[in-house]
């Protein structure tokens, strides 16, 4: 029978199974397999390397983590992160949020200002001619009396008029005359007669809601309502970036556009011409600054100013308790019979004197010189008014006639170079006197 196994020894027994073997492979086969093995023990190793470095390190973390707490504190960075970012988007939301049910409740008791004057203009020949102007503002209702409608708004808003003419909520506009203003502090308050505001009006406006500016803090949310550029009332919204600045804006020669004592709330809410004299108001609608553009200069971008309600209260309440002022004609206006110079805060503090008007000379029988004003005394106030120039005093004297009186505060130099300050009822009289 024909042999059907293979052997390793071809000639020796031949019929054992127990050396029945698979034919013998190739050498390069043989060598294959030989190589196979290595790989899979250094795979093997890398792999078992790995597993065993990576419990280590796990188990040491765990360790160590639970003796020192490291776990809890990482837990606690993450809940502390998370909850950052939580509260910057809660005060993204509060300033980008709808405010539009705010400025609903504020706007009837804002007004649009619009101011007739009369300036000299220089023409192209060198000939100075008189030409109307008109400019624009805002102001904020801020108290009803029994025969007048009272709002405050800005000095410079409402200075040199001629015709003051006040907007309503409802577009309907009438005559305002001038209550009290304070140019040092750029504050004025005007009053419109209740008898010349139909009911209609009346019914659409409203007394604002005053603040406490005290309180405030920088990266609360700010409204600006005015009448910007003169096209009717805009909002703009921002937030309070800083409080108790001073303003460093600068006119064309240098000198500071504001020299008030009064510490001003800065804003990143876009506050511009006409805006002057509005609200900046809080997330609740209530009145903490009155905006001022005449505070911003050219070169700025992205910071108004406002005044801090709470601190100008005073102020604004004497200015209201005024009597309602027109002014006088040429001929019957009063004089005070003096000659003076501005003291500005740059010679104040070279000659030690205070801010105001220096007398350089007394009118003899004139109503300083009756009262008892002398040389080289320096008026600081007009009828509880701060004055810092001479422009800000004949304003004043405006709207007083000839032989009426006004109290006058004069700083009275000392033989130690110290200054006194006293009162002075002043009779006013004709010019030249």
């Amino acid at each position: 029978m024909e042999n059907q196994y293979n052997y390793y020894n071809s000639g020796e027994q031949p019929n054992n199974p127990v050396y029945q073997s698979e034919p013998e492979p190739p050498k390069h086969e043989k060598r294959a397999k030989r190589k196979v093995p290595k790989a899979v023990v250094v795979t093997g190793c890398a792999i078992l390397f790995g597993v065993v470095s990576s419990a280590t390190f796990l188990t040491t973390n765990a360790i160590v983590g639970g003796i020192l707490g490291m776990n809890e504190d990482r837990q606690e960075e993450v809940e502390s992160t998370t909850e950052n970012k939580a509260s910057l988007t809660q005060a993204s939301h509060a300033v980008t949020s709808d405010v539009s049910g705010v400025v609903e409740t504020v706007m009837p008791s804002i007004v649009s200002i619009t101011n007739m004057s009369v300036q000299e203009v220089q023409s192209f020949f060198g000939g100075i001619s008189q030409q109307e102007v008109t400019s624009a503002g805002t102001g904020i209702i801020i108290e009803q009396t029994d025969d007048e409608l009272l709002i405050v708004s800005n000095n410079h808003v409402v200075a040199d008029s001629n015709t003051l003419t006040v907007t309503f909520n409802d577009e309907k506009s009438v005559e305002a005359n001038i209550k009290g203003t304070d140019p040092a502090h750029d504050l004025a308050v005007i009053a419109v007669p209740l008898e010349n505001i139909s009911s209609e009006t009346m019914e659409s406006i409203s007394v604002a809601t005053l603040g406490d500016s005290t309180k405030l803090k920088a990266g609360e949310p700010a409204i600006a309502i005015g009448n910007a550029l003169g096209y009717g009332q805009s909002v703009t919204t921002g937030v309070i970036s800083a409080t108790d600045r001073v303003s460093q804006s600068t006119d064309a020669s240098g000198q500071p556009i504001s020299d008030t004592d009064v510490k001003l709330i800065q804003t990143d809410a876009a506050i511009n011409p006409g805006n002057s004299g509005g609200a900046l108001v809080n997330a609740n609608g209530e009145v903490i600054g009155i905006n001022s553009a005449k505070l911003i200069g050219d070169d700025v971008e992205g910071i108004g100013y406002a005044i801090p309600i709470s601190d100008v209260s005073d102020i604004i309440t004497n200015l209201m308790n005024q009597e309602t002022k027109t002014k006088v004609s040429e001929q019957e206006r009063g004089y005070l019979g003096i000659s003076g110079v501005d003291v500005d805060a740059t010679s104040a503090q070279r000659y030690g004197m205070p801010k105001g008007v220096y007398i350089g000379d007394v009118s003899k029988k004139g109503g300083a010189d009756q009262a008892g004003i002398t040389k080289g005394s320096v008026i600081v106030g007009f009828n509880g008014i701060t004055i810092q120039s001479m422009s800000e005093l004949q304003e004043q004297l405006q709207y007083y006639k000839q032989g009426e009186t006004v109290t006058i505060t004069v700083m009275i130099p000392g033989g130690d170079g110290e200054y006194t300050e006293q009162d002075f009822d002043v009779t006013l009289g004709a010019k030249g006197q």
